[in-house]
Order: C-alpha cells, then sequence, then structure tokens
C-alpha cells in the first residue's frame, strides 16, 4: 500500500498548490478556479478557451495532457475526444446538406436509407436530429464499443430493436439516432461522412485541428498531441477503457482542441457558413405536444445554471468531459475540455463560468 501512495505522490509531485479566489472576479477567478480543479486532483487535464465581443480572453491548458510522462496541456494544440460537442459539428453539416438541396428534414430516413429494417412507425431526418424518433439508447457496455465498425456496419448493434416510442411523442436523447443521421447524409451525399463535414464545415470555419478518430484505432502516442484518456477513481487517474467511437462520429466521435471548439462558437455567434433561416432551424427547442424540449437539432438549446440562455453541448464519454456554451445576449462563447471520464466537477464549472458572464 506504501507503494501505492508513493507512486500516486510521484505522479502528482509536479501539481501546483490550491490558489485563493478571495478578492477576485471575472477572468481572474475563472482562471484560478480552473486551477484548483488540477490543484485538488479534480481533474487530470483540461484546455479552456473563451471569447467575448468577438476577442479571446482567456485561453489556457491546466494539469495534463499525460500525468506519467508530464506533458502539460496545451490549449491551442492538445487535441481532446469532445464527445457530445461533436453532435454541434453535426447539426452544422446538416444543415449544410439541407441548404444544398440533398436532404430534407421532414423527409423518411428510409427515402436515403430504404434497406433499414421497417420499423411500426416511419421517422424523419428532423426526428433523428432532435433524439424525437423513438431510437433507443445504449444497452450494457454499449457506450464503450472497441471494434473497427463503420457508420454503416454498427447498426449491427441496434437495427433491429423496436423503437421506444412513436416519433415525435417522446424525447430520448441518444448517441444512436446520430448514427443514423450520419447515414443518411452520407448515403445521400454519396461521399463518405466525414469527407462531407471536412469540406463543408471544418475546413470553411479554419477548424484544422479537428478530426475523426482513425477507424481501425488511436493511440495516445501514435498522433501528434493526443493526451492519455483518464477516469477517475478514490484515488488516482487510471487509464481509460480503449474505445474505438470512428461509428459514432457524428454524436460523439470527433477529436479537437478547445481553439477548434471556440471558433465553431464564434461562427455560430457571427452566423457564419449558414443561413439566418438554417440557424433558426437549427437553434430552435423542438416541441412535445407543444412543450419544449429544450433541444434543437445537434444543439442543447437551454439555459444554464444560472439561468443564462445558451446554446451548445455539454458531453461525457470514455475519458472525456466537455462544455460547449455559446451566450449569444453575452458574446460569449465557451469552450471547456477535460481528458477524464465524467469527473462529476459541473458545479465548479458552473462557478467559473458564471465569473466570466458576470464581467
Amino acid at each position: 500500500m506504501n507503494s501505492l501512495y508513493s507512486h500516486i505522490k510521484h505522479l502528482f509531485s509536479g501539481s501546483s498548490k490550491v490558489k485563493s479566489e478571495e478578492g477576485l472576479q471575472g477572468v481572474k477567478k475563472t482562471d484560478v478556479l480552473f486551477h484548483n480543479l488540477v490543484a485538488e486532483k479534480e481533474v487530470p487535464g483540461m484546455a479552456v478557451t473563451v471569447h467575448k465581443n468577438g476577442q479571446t480572453v482567456l485561453q489556457k491548458g491546466y494539469g495534463y495532457a499525460d500525468i506519467e510522462r508530464k506533458i502539460p496541456v496545451d490549449a491551442q494544440k492538445t487535441v481532446f475526444r469532445i464527445a457530445s460537442i461533436s453532435k454541434c459539428i453535426t447539426g452544422l453539416a446538416l444543415g449544410k446538406i439541407v441548404e444544398d438541396g440533398i436532404v430534407n428534414l421532414d423527409s423518411s430516413f428510409y427515402d436515403y436509407v430504404p434497406d433499414y429494417p421497417k420499423k411500426e412507425y416511419d421517422f424523419t431526418i428532423r426526428q433523428l436530429a432532435s433524439h424525437t424518433a423513438g431510437i433507443r439508447g445504449y444497452r450494457g457496455k454499449e457506450y464503450a464499443l472497441n471494434q473497427p465498425y463503420s457508420i454503416k456496419d454498427s447498426i449491427e448493434v441496434f437495427k433491429d430493436s423496436p423503437l421506444v416510442f412513436e416519433p415525435g411523442k417522446g424525447y430520448l436523447y441518444n448517441s444512436f439516432d446520430f448514427v443514423l443521421l450520419s447515414l443518411a447524409m452520407q448515403e445521400a451525399s454519396g461521399m463518405p461522412f466525414e469527407t462531407y463535414v471536412k469540406e463543408k464545415v471544418l475546413n470553411p470555419l479554419g477548424m484544422g485541428d479537428t478530426f475523426a478518430p482513425p477507424i481501425h484505432g488511436i493511440g495516445s502516442s501514435s498522433v501528434n498531441n493526443i493526451p492519455q484518456f483518464y477516469t477517475k477513481t478514490s484515488l488516482c487517474f487510471k487509464k481509460a477503457l480503449p474505445v474505438n467511437n470512428f461509428y459514432k462520429l457524428a454524436g460523439g466521435g470527433y477529436m479537437s482542441t478547445s481553439n477548434d471548439i471556440a471558433k465553431l462558437g464564434q461562427a455560430i455567434l457571427e452566423q457564419k457558413l449558414l443561413k439566418k433561416e438554417t440557424y433558426g432551424q437549427l437553434l430552435s427547442s423542438q416541441t412535445i405536444n407543444g412543450k419544449p424540449i429544450f433541444y434543437g437539432l445537434g444543439f442543447q438549446v437551454s439555459q444554464d445554471a444560472n439561468k443564462r440562455p445558451f446554446v451548445g453541448h455539454v458531453g461525457s464519454s470514455v475519458g472525456a468531459y466537455t462544455n460547449f456554451f455559446v451566450y449569444p445576449e453575452a458574446e460569449t462563447v465557451i469552450s471547456i475540455l477535460i481528458n477524464c471520464t465524467d469527473p462529476k466537477v459541473q458545479e465548479k464549472l458552473d462557478r467559473a463560468i458564471a465569473a466570466l458572464l458576470d464581467l
């Protein structure tokens, strides 16, 4: 047991000390709160980028991309799993493919993928993008699949399951919706989903550090600037289970930097890439029985812990926890990427975000 504690002490021997936030406000307070998340061993590492009124007011890496090798996080270069922020990238790609007249939001999924097993009810592209199609969520360890599935191959996991509810009559957040959405987009466009997204969204927005993980897997040292991914235990951070997220690229598989995700947010604020009416579709809450579900098409459309309206996404997956908030009224974009499975720090992140917005 002593050797275990010695090992843990060694890993964190370079960790910074906790700083006082007393008397601090705005960016200075936020910086200290983020610093303390690492100093108190709440997270292994995190990258933060904040834009306000079109200017970068905070961009910083905290902690380690790799604890054992003491590689620090770089907010511009360290490439994290971004989990469900991927849905926002897919949302913009969906907007583009609709504007190009290739896909219709209210057309049946079967118009694009006719060989998918028929269900009791039909469902549309809009319903897939808003989690109202009745597709089931993960079962058991499906969230941690480590198979080299293509998007089309992966539907074998869930294609024979019945719908959970009649499409349009319920809401069930899940990633399989977005597997089907990306399959439809791929079939309709005649090109791989990841190619369409790169050509139509990532390249035009200058998001050169955002990409799909290779279908045959990725190691922490096989590509530049990929961190080690961790899971938090009561004593330390251990390496997360290996997973292959290529097949669920659209819903939770993309990798990116905090810097690139902030570019995505700025594009949404400035309504670049897409028409105003298209953004209106993506960023409006869908409804069930006349009541809002606080989800648009690939975007959460809600309020934060302090009741401020935002669009964006919180993400959680194996080895990743992320926050992406765009506040139109405050003209603020916040991008937070953490290399650890849900470390249970959202309340502390909310405090740091509140300090920023109270500027």
